[in-house]
């Protein structure tokens, strides 16, 4: 709740429901998991996400506000899940089926202990070919997490979960997912108030959370004006 871009953004409405609500539900679509899981701060500002989760029937766990990588690891101790998935809650158009995907890419090479979606918060020099940015997610090891929670000192990777694993490729076996073709320089992402009406025009046209991903691309070969909404904060992403 405490976005200092976009303050409270984590519960404001799409088509009626608060953001996070809409991302879980999503998420809840992914064939063989076993749980979706809210981690929120103890910050007494985030009992308003508590209380969504609550009303909702969301399982919700609290932790340190700066150690999220922490509050992982203490997710990881209560429910004990070979391995977890971690989607951020600016995301509210990720895609179930790139999630599902994902998942995949760890089944068919058990050896890789990360994973991650490449979209558009890569530089277009990363060389991947890239979703949009907002279809971000990220699986590893329950032991990868623990290697980092043990291990990491620095205060960024403390607070962003994963980079200690993936600044690591010399120690962890990790791999991209990549698109068919890159997509990039779409921004999908909810971390200003116009790219909160960019989402928010998405779901008032496509209505549920049927749609997938291609959907929204379509959308937007119909309605091209739609990324004016957000254009200033994408060309500054590209």
């Amino acid at each position: 709740m405490g976005s200092t871009r976009l303050p409270g953004k984590t519960l404001e409405p799409l088509a009626g429901q608060p953001s996070l609500l809409r991302i879980v539900h999503r998420l809840q679509r992914i064939p063989n998991i076993s749980a979706v899981v809210v981690l929120t701060s103890e910050n007494p500002r985030d009992n308003a996400i508590v209380a969504s989760c609550e009303e909702a029937g969301v399982s919700c766990l609290r932790g340190d506000e700066n150690d999220v990588l922490g509050r992982f690891h203490a997710a990881a101790a209560a429910l004990e899940p070979d391995r977890m998935v971690r989607i951020t809650a600016d995301c509210p158009l990720v895609d179930p089926g790139v999630i599902s995907d994902l998942i995949g890419l760890q089944d068919a090479d058990p050896s890789l202990e990360y994973a991650a979606v490449a979209t558009g918060a890569l530089p277009a020099d990363a060389g991947y070919r890239r979703f949009p940015d907002g279809l971000d997610g990220e699986v590893f090891t329950a032991s990868a997490l623990e290697q980092a929670w043990r291990e990491a000192n620095d205060p960024f990777e403390r607070e962003h979960v994963t980079p200690f694993i993936w600044r690591r490729p010399e120690r962890f076996a990790v791999a991209m997912l990549e698109c068919e073709r890159d997509h990039g320089n779409e921004r999908w992402t909810v971390d200003f108030p116009e790219d909160l009406a960019f989402v928010r025009a998405v779901y008032e046209r496509l209505g549920d959370e049927e749609f997938g991903w291609r959907d929204v691309l379509a959308l937007l070969e119909r309605e091209p004006e739609l990324r004016e909404l957000n254009e200033r904060h994408r060309v500054l992403a590209d």
